[in-house]
């Protein structure tokens, strides 16, 4: 199984820099890479559940690090990659929150081991999440939350300043939402501080 991941994310990868290397294009290659890649592994393996957010993780994961390989712009791609992840996920059943989540904590994660900023990119996947929920349905405020607590979680995963820079960031209205989390990650702040 730990085969499988890393095969997803290094296909994600290679696919993202070769096709940006091509067209120059971060936001629509994510877009349509993080989607193709998720319906692919979904009817493929036939997963459901946390296996599902596990490939959502990794194929986002795929995405930034590609796009950083390039010298692209990590909020673009994070914002991409939500997009994906919501079309996709609603092309094959996925839970949206759970994906929402999944998607900002990888991002955000993503971003940080490779030494981006984490704040734009919680903050573009937040942008995402109001823009991808509004397209498939979804509530937005309600989408926008979802992808605020996964920017958060990555973030007090990532350590130091990372919670402090993401809640900034992802907080607050953006795109005309009021974005609201949940407050467990104070705690987490002092332990990553």
């Amino acid at each position: 199984m730990a085969d499988e991941r890393k095969g997803i994310v290094e296909t994600v990868r290679d696919g993202i820099v070769e096709t940006i290397r091509g067209t120059g294009q971060i936001a629509d290659t994510v877009v349509d890479t993080v989607s193709g890649t998720l319906v692919n592994v979904i009817k493929k393996t036939g997963t459901v559940g946390g296996a599902a957010t596990g490939a959502v993780s990794d194929i986002v994961r795929g995405a930034i690090l590609g796009t950083a390989q390039v010298g692209g712009d990590l909020g673009a791609a994070a914002k991409g990659g939500m997009l994906g992840v919501l079309r996709g996920s609603r092309d094959v059943g996925v839970e949206a929150t759970e994906a929402i989540g999944a998607s900002a904590r990888a991002a955000v994660k993503a971003a940080a081991e490779v030494g981006g900023d984490v704040a734009s990119t919680a903050r573009n996947a937040v942008e995402g999440a109001i823009t991808g929920a509004r397209d498939v349905g979804l509530n937005a405020t309600d989408a926008a939350s979802a992808a605020a607590n996964g920017a958060l979680r990555g973030a007090g995963e990532v350590g130091g300043t990372a919670v402090e820079q993401v809640r900034n960031a992802a907080t607050g209205v953006i795109s005309g939402v009021k974005v609201v989390v949940k407050e467990p990650f104070k705690g987490q702040e002092r332990q990553a501080g």
